[in-house]
């Protein structure tokens, strides 16, 4: 049977939801005149690491939080906490670019006396190498964020000898960058902004570098990092600030970020002192306590994101729309909720785009009344439509992370399975490596546990990127489309919609409305619920702000 909450776990998760819900307005106070606040050290600590260093290819909101401050590209998003925190600015380049050509060409110039961490200089043959590596190591997203570059389609179908020629073109006595695309892309900036458009040095090597920290412009540099215990990194000592906006100075003189051990005990460590802050969510049983016994501890911020389970489309039983609807409409969202911490922490969703997104409009189909918001689940639907695909006793395998949410929304996921009558079983797998292993599809996982957070404000973030075709990629480990769907129709109505946002985007966003429920018709992943940030910071620890697309900006942080 589906499980159900105990009568005590209710009431303890209904009180952590009241204490929270209190606190869902309560943010970081005004931080007394800056004064001197530079030095000292700042201790992270998180249940795993996530995988390689390399920032153009690791693609999780772990890391691109530490890249914010390690490297940068031509632009990037302002460095502040609050809604400016969408606001694209000069970074690398000293001014925003002279967009010509009916919005196909970009010329950007770049600032002098930028260095990187090693000392080298930044110049536009970083520049150019930066891109043509992007597709050299089939980043994630050269084939969706960077494949309107001229050049792109050669470079995505030979990646060894790309050289982006006539797409990326550099003047380097003049210092000046010229991008041009084959169509003009209203989200081109935003795509700029993103870490796997940093500017590394040119030499190197156009292969995973794993956990060799690569040279950075950013104010900080890593200083080492082992995947399975730590992460040091300190004051790149070549770094001058250029723009606060872009880069700025940071405060604290070194980051130690410790990895291992477990979500309590990451509570307990920042709770005596011995920690500042923990990147995985606090148990839910936790929140009550410190919501009470200290409030001006705890930060609740809204997030651009999703947790979703994607179904691999090609592999059975999910090869059939059917089963991948049942389990839709056998889920119960509510139950996922309490899962994670209860309404003040997260709110169910039943479709891909979260709400108050660009192209968001409320709909549910999997539901038991079907409209515009999720009621409860519908097990009888479900249990037709297995029984209908003739798949009952089919063996499926959940992966999840290993972190208390994870494998208990993963636990969940098999309950319901087995009422459904398949022969479920959970694997999980560290969370340095699980991230990729869901991605690739020789490891034939057919349903995993992961989540999404915005990249930057666009419909197409979500519904492009996660299902998009160019997002899939057999065999590799950046294969971001992990249910593998690649539906023709709808992703013609993708690139429609990215084209159309050229010149109508507010006709854009309805388009990709509609297109959120061709996706969800399709039922290539179940939708869980959309998540709340909670940052726990120890007493030490001021000057929070939080970028809705770089989560909580450590490098503004201080200690005392």
């Amino acid at each position: 049977m589906i499980p159900k909450l105990s009568p005590e776990r209710v009431a303890r998760r209904a009180a952590t939801a009241l204490a929270l819900a209190a606190l869902a307005g309560f943010g970081p106070t005004l931080a007394q005149a800056e004064g001197d606040h530079r030095g000292g050290t700042l201790r992270l600590v998180s249940v795993s690491s996530q995988g390689t260093l390399d920032p153009h290819i690791n693609y999780t909101s772990q890391f691109w939080q530490l890249y914010a401050f390690l490297y940068d590209g031509l632009v990037g998003f302002k460095k502040v906490g609050g809604a400016d925190s969408k606001e694209v600015v000069p970074d690398l380049a000293e001014a925003m670019p002279v967009i010509s050509n009916d919005g196909k060409t970009y010329t950007f110039t770049l600032r002098k006396g930028i260095k990187f961490s090693d000392g080298s200089d930044m110049t536009a043959t970083d520049v150019l190498a930066s891109f043509q590596r992007i597709f050299k190591v089939l980043g994630p997203t050269a084939g969706t964020f960077y494949n309107g570059i001229v050049g792109a389609d050669t470079c995505l179908a030979e990646p060894a000898g790309c050289t982006l020629d006539g797409g990326v073109i550099i003047d380097e006595a003049a210092g000046t960058v010229t991008i041009n695309l084959t169509a003009a892309d209203p989200e081109f900036l935003f795509k700029l902004s993103a870490p796997h458009a940093s500017i590394l040095p040119s030499e190197t090597t156009p292969k995973d570098n794993g956990n060799e920290p690569i040279p950075g412009t950013g104010a900080y540099m890593v200083k080492s990092y082992d995947a399975n215990n730590s992460m040091v990194i300190v004051r790149n000592p070549a770094f001058k600030e250029w723009s606060k906006d872009a880069q700025p100075d940071g405060y604290v003189d070194e980051i130690d970020y410790t990895f291992g051990g477990t979500e309590e005990a990451a509570v307990n460590a920042i709770m005596n002192g011995q920690a500042d802050w923990m990147f995985d969510t606090p148990p839910a049983d936790r929140l009550a306590e410190l919501s009470t016994t200290a409030p001006d501890q705890i930060h609740l911020s809204p997030l651009a994101a999703w947790w979703y389970a994607p179904m691999n489309v090609n592999l059975a039983p999910f090869d059939d729309v059917r089963v991948r609807q049942a389990l839709n409409y056998a889920i119960d969202r509510d139950a996922l909720v309490s899962l994670f911490g209860g309404p003040a922490l997260a709110q169910p969703v039943c479709q891909v785009l979260p709400p108050e997104f660009p192209g968001h409009e409320d709909q549910c189909i999997y539901t038991q009344d079907p409209g515009t918001s999720w009621s409860a689940p519908d097990m009888e639907k479900a249990q037709a439509l297995v029984d209908e695909s003739g798949t009952k006793g089919a063996k499926i395998t959940v992966v999840t992370e290993d972190n208390a949410a994870s494998r208990g929304i993963g636990t969940y996921l098999q309950s319901v399975l087995s009422d459904l009558g398949y022969d479920a079983a959970v694997q999980t797998i560290s969370g340095d490596i699980q991230f990729t292993y869901i991605q690739n599809t020789n490891n034939k996982v057919q349903l995993s546990i992961s989540q999404w957070y915005a990249d930057y404000p666009a419909a197409s973030n979500f519904l492009n990127v996660l299902f998009g075709c160019d997002s899939f990629h057999p065999g590799s480990d950046a294969s971001i489309n992990i249910s593998g769907m690649c539906d023709q129709e709808i992703d013609a109505r993708m690139k429609a919609a990215i084209a159309l946002g050229a010149t109508d985007q507010a006709a854009a966003d309805k388009d990709w409305a509609k297109i959120d429920a061709a996706v969800m018709e399709k039922s290539p992943a179940l939708p869980l619920f959309t998540p709340q940030q909670v940052d726990l910071l120890s007493t030490r620890v001021g000057n929070y702000q939080f970028s809705s697309l770089h989560h909580w900006l450590i490098a503004n942080a201080w200690v005392q």
